[in-house]
């Protein structure tokens, strides 16, 4: 039964192609929770799939010069996430790079987390999920968080009409609505900006 249950699973990850990470309970509809922990342990002794840490496997891309390569951040932190239901919000540094606000990638990745605080190494990344407060979770997962997160990394001295522009054009309609909709949780400061960005007209 593992084997066939493992050779299902792998059947699945190879289907989604190299660079994503899982957990078992990725495959639970394929089988009971020790049955798919099984075949996973299996897969990882057999060189087919990556053990990362405990509960968390990779498909791992594969570099000609560097052989297999670490996921990036982002799976791996929605990873994580996933497995307890968590929601993500990407913050500092990393929001703003996402957004293109900066050229500065840090090694020191952050996200904010509905779920618990914890912190990990992966090659020579560190990822942190750190648990926020529901008002700073506003947006969590789309557009909207980033933003807010990327002008928060930026402060007032640092956002010009340029990047309100470019924010702005960034935002579809509908995305310009929920921000209207949740301007309250962002800080005083940061209220007139947003409101610009969020303009329909």
């Amino acid at each position: 039964m593992t084997a066939n249950l493992a050779n299902t699973i792998l059947k699945r990850v190879r289907a989604k192609g190299r660079g994503l990470a899982y957990t078992p309970k990725d495959f639970l509809d394929l089988g009971g929770r020790p049955a798919v922990d099984q075949a996973l342990s299996r897969l990882a002794r057999k060189g087919l799939i990556r053990r990362l840490m405990r509960g968390v496997y990779d498909y791992p891309k594969i570099s000609p010069k560097l052989g297999p390569l670490s996921p990036s951040p982002q799976v791996l932190a929605k990873t994580l996430a996933d497995r307890t239901n968590s929601k993500l919000q990407l913050t500092g540094a990393h929001a703003a790079n996402a957004l293109g606000l900066t050229t500065q990638v840090p090694a020191h990745v952050v996200y904010l987390t509905s779920g618990k605080s914890r912190r990990f190494r992966i090659g020579n990344q560190t990822i942190e999920l750190r648990h926020a407060s529901p008002r700073s979770m506003v947006g969590a997962g789309t557009p909207i968080g980033t933003i807010i997160q990327g002008l928060k990394y930026l402060g007032t001295d640092n956002i010009d009409a340029r990047t309100i522009d470019k924010l702005k054009r960034a935002l579809s309609a509908n995305d310009k609505r929920a921000l209207q909709k949740d301007i309250d949780a962002v800080p005083d400061w940061l209220r007139p900006v947003v409101a610009e960005i969020a303009a329909l007209s």
